[in-house]
């Protein structure tokens, strides 16, 4: 049991486990409406479109929560308005806004000499987290999560038929803006732990593993926040013991999950479904 024990000897682990475990739950909850509606890359565009924000955040000395949630929800309004003022399709209205956001940012970054950790935030800095950004993700988790049980029944109609929930007078738009809004701000608490490069494969990887083990939208998201947690707890653990980054670590840990669930899954694995066909 001590090479259990052991992390936990360390303040800068716990903070690490804390919010790793807080992360992987968030995570894979948001991620399940990405996926049902066929917007994985949602994610990763809006992970980019923070950088702009960030910046600017840095350069005035204001809370970076404030300039990269600004900025994710600029990203994807002006998604939702290429969209619908155009015939452009949605894919390359994403490509498009991930490509110019981060360019910005970047560009932004040089311009106004910010002292912004750009390693950091690419690639994640989970064991230097502190009280703050754990609060701070708690609060983040616990609003979104709640909102998501009382409203889980106009978000499961509005996510298979906006037609139909349109029809019955749901304000769809203000779902939506809703929606973009706990995206961004789940990437935001995401940032610290795994880095925006990486952010996406939590954010799609558990819920993608349970969407191949339920059936049912509330058990993937139930399902997949057991595996981020797991995800985010053995990967601090893999890193402590093999001195490797723990984002990364993390990540990896997530996709071999999916690699089993993939090949095993009792009703699509890979390696199971022929086995069924023989019967």
């Amino acid at each position: 049991m001590d090479w259990l024990l052991e992390p936990w000897n360390y303040e800068f682990m716990r903070h690490a486990i804390a919010i790793g475990i807080l992360v992987g739950i968030l995570c894979p909850v948001v991620g399940s409406y990405l996926i049902v509606q066929r917007m994985a890359l949602l994610g990763d565009v809006i992970a980019h479109c923070v950088f702009p924000g960030l910046a600017i955040s840095f350069f005035l000395g204001i809370d970076i929560l404030i300039g990269a949630f600004t900025s994710g929800i600029l990203g994807s309004f002006l998604i939702s308005l290429i969209r619908s003022q155009s015939r452009v399709k949605v894919d390359s209205a994403m490509a498009l806004t991930f490509s110019t956001f981060f360019a910005l940012g970047i560009t932004l970054i040089t311009i106004l000499k910010s002292k912004l950790d750009l390693d950091s935030f690419l690639f994640g800095d989970i064991l230097g987290v502190n009280s703050y950004d754990i609060y701070r993700t708690a609060i983040i988790a616990a609003i979104i999560l709640i909102v998501v049980c009382i409203f889980y029944k106009e978000l499961l109609f509005y996510t298979f038929d906006k037609t139909g929930a349109q029809a019955i007078g749901l304000p769809i738009n203000i779902i939506h803006m809703c929606f973009m809004a706990a995206i961004t701000l789940t990437i935001i608490a995401s940032m610290q732990a795994v880095g925006v490069i990486l952010v996406i494969s939590l954010l799609i990887g558990p819920a993608l593993t349970a969407y191949l083990l339920v059936k049912e939208l509330h058990q993937m998201m139930m399902l997949g926040a057991c595996i981020g947690a797991f995800a985010s707890l053995a990967g601090v653990y893999f890193s402590y013991y093999n001195n490797l980054p723990s984002g990364a670590a993390i990540v990896l840990v997530s996709s071999s999950l999916f690699v089993l669930a993939l090949l095993f899954s009792p009703s699509q694995g890979v390696l199971v479904k022929p086995n069924a066909k023989v019967e």
